[in-house]
Formats: C-alpha cells, sequence, structure tokens
C-alpha cells in the first residue's frame, strides 16, 4: 500500500497535467477556429510545416468519417476503462510516476477531443505536417503518453519492476 504523501504527489501529478492538456488544447482550438476558416491554411514552413483548420469527423487520421454516435460512445469506454486501470494499479502501489504522467496525457487528450464531439460534433485540427494527416495539439498528447506507456512496459528500461504495469 502507498503511503499518504505519495499518493498526494500522484494525484497532483494526475490531476494537473491532465488539466493542462485539456487547457491547452482548448485555447490552441479557439485560436485557430478564430484565426482561420474551415480548409483554411496558413503556412508558416512553405510545403513543411502550415496550420490548416480542419473539422474531423472521423476517428484517428479522419478514418470513418461521420458515424456520429459511436464515435462518442467508444472513447467514453475506453476513459472509463483507462481510469479503472490506473486506480487499480495505484491502489496495489505498482505503479511509476511516468505511467501516471502518461495516463494523464492520454486522458487529457481524449477528454479534449470527446469535448468536441460532444459540444460540436467534429474535431478541430490544425497542426498540418503536410506528410501527416492535420492534427491537435490533444492528439499529440495522446501520442506522446502512449509512446511513454509503451517504454515503461517495455523490459529492457532498464528497471527491474518495469513489467508491473500490464497492458490496458
Amino acid at each position: 500500500m502507498l503511503n499518504k504523501q505519495r499518493s498526494w504527489v500522484d494525484i497532483v501529478i494526475f490531476l494537473s497535467t491532465g488539466s493542462f492538456v485539456i487547457l491547452i488544447d482548448r485555447m490552441t482550438k479557439v485560436f485557430f477556429s478564430d484565426l482561420l476558416a474551415p480548409r483554411e491554411s496558413l503556412p508558416v514552413i512553405r510545403n513543411v510545416f502550415h496550420f490548416t483548420l480542419v473539422h474531423n469527423t472521423g476517428i484517428a487520421f479522419g478514418m470513418f468519417r461521420d458515424n456520429g454516435f459511436v464515435y462518442l460512445v467508444i472513447p467514453v469506454i475506453a476513459l472509463g476503462l483507462l481510469v479503472y486501470n490506473l486506480y487499480y494499479y495505484h491502489k496495489l502501489g505498482e505503479l511509476d510516476r511516468w505511467y501516471i504522467a502518461a495516463v494523464s496525457l492520454i486522458l487529457g487528450g481524449a477528454i479534449g477531443n470527446l469535448t468536441d464531439r460532444i459540444l460540436l460534433g467534429h474535431v478541430i485540427d490544425f497542426i498540418d505536417l503536410r506528410v501527416w494527416p492535420v492534427f491537435n495539439f490533444a492528439d499529440s498528447a495522446i501520442t506522446v503518453g502512449a509512446l511513454i506507456v509503451f517504454w515503461r512496459c517495455l523490459p529492457l528500461t532498464g528497471k527491474k519492476n518495469s513489467r508491473k504495469v500490464a497492458w490496458m
């Protein structure tokens, strides 16, 4: 079982990381929605990096567009499973802070995109690298969080107990 000091620090890491992602995601989406019209592009480095406003009605990378309700149910179920996973392993005292921060990044990003789907019926994307589908800050947080979880679950991370956390 974890001591109370460790638990409070873990909770602060979890809440502050997730809240930061939600806040920055919302601010950037509002900023670029006010700055650009849908499909309008603002080059930063021509043909390399642009800001392009896209309303994504699909899932990752715009796949399976316009399937509405399914894209509300699946994220809610995934969020619930992720929170349960974090709670269960934290209660056992088997989580390190990297994992807690990573899950917070994933949850913050998922909540940011889910908020768009609920309020707008689409996700606002604006980061355009020209060789990759347009994405947003929430997508970046989800990707970084998933990479950290993957890294922490590898047996080669140099920690004896690095495989304690099971895959979700």
